[in-house]
């Protein structure tokens, strides 16, 4: 669409309608010849939202802090071999069980994947514009010291982490926490209860969660906000760093 004057653009800018504008240039006066306005506009406005969504996709990507960003639920290898349910893993793609406040646990021996899959599934809930944060259990707990020692830092902590609302906790309970994390868990975990879905990726089977959690009140209140409305996912045993570097 040619003959856009520069004051015209200008305002377009301004408005932040830098998409709607590239569209409005990009538009082939000879392939719309004919069409009325209507169509004309609808056509450019389609081009602009997609370009749009697209970018606020990536941004979300990109902000999730993805510790495998090409991660994809479409493209995992030998998913019948480590016992994956593609049934399950398909339907978790939709990001229904965010919806529905669910939790999942990727649960699997060390380099079977989990890490992969929980970052794969945070990339999938971004591209339904859903905010989505991945952070490893030692990364939490040291963001939660340095938070600790400033003032409402730890409000200002929690009220973070609380607001994903899908957030993957990786290497989950690969150290035994300490009182002050086990406070910290507990007040996160009730916090994202019935608000947001949380998603756990650890090499260690639900019966050992209460001991590496202290086998006190508070392991019991934890494992209580998170064992009742979980998806469990079972990663096998396959060492797929290992296939990985194989098929380099």
């Amino acid at each position: 669409m040619n003959g856009i004057d520069i004051e015209t653009k200008r305002k377009l800018r301004e408005m932040g309608a830098a998409p709607l504008l590239e569209a409005l240039e990009a538009q082939d006066d000879t392939l719309t010849l004919g069409m009325g306005f209507g169509e004309r506009l609808r056509l450019v406005v389609d081009e602009a939202h997609s370009t749009f969504n697209h970018a606020k996709v990536e941004g979300l990507i990109r902000r999730a802090g993805l510790r495998y960003p090409g991660a994809d639920l479409r493209r995992l290898d030998l998913v019948e071999e480590r016992g994956l349910d593609r049934q399950v893993i398909a339907q978790l793609g939709t990001c229904t069980f965010i919806e529905r406040q669910q939790n999942v646990v990727f649960q699997g021996f060390t380099g079977s994947g989990k890490s992969y899959l929980g970052c794969a599934l945070a990339k999938q809930a971004c591209q339904h514009r859903i905010r989505a944060h991945y952070i490893r259990m030692p990364d939490l707990e040291e963001a939660w010291a340095l938070a600790s020692d400033k003032p409402q830092g730890a409000t200002k902590f929690l009220k973070k982490y609380a607001a994903f609302t899908l957030l993957v906790i990786d290497e989950w309970l690969l150290d035994h926490p300490d009182d002050a994390i086990r406070s910290m868990l507990l007040e996160l975990l009730e916090r994202r209860y019935d608000t947001g879905s949380t998603v756990f990726c650890t090499q260690y089977a639900k019966k050992d969660w209460h001991q590496r959690l202290g086998s006190g009140v508070h392991a019991d209140a934890i494992m209580d906000r998170i064992v009742h409305n979980t998806i469990w996912v079972d990663t096998g045993n396959h060492n797929m760093r290992e296939h990985a570097s194989m098929n380099r």
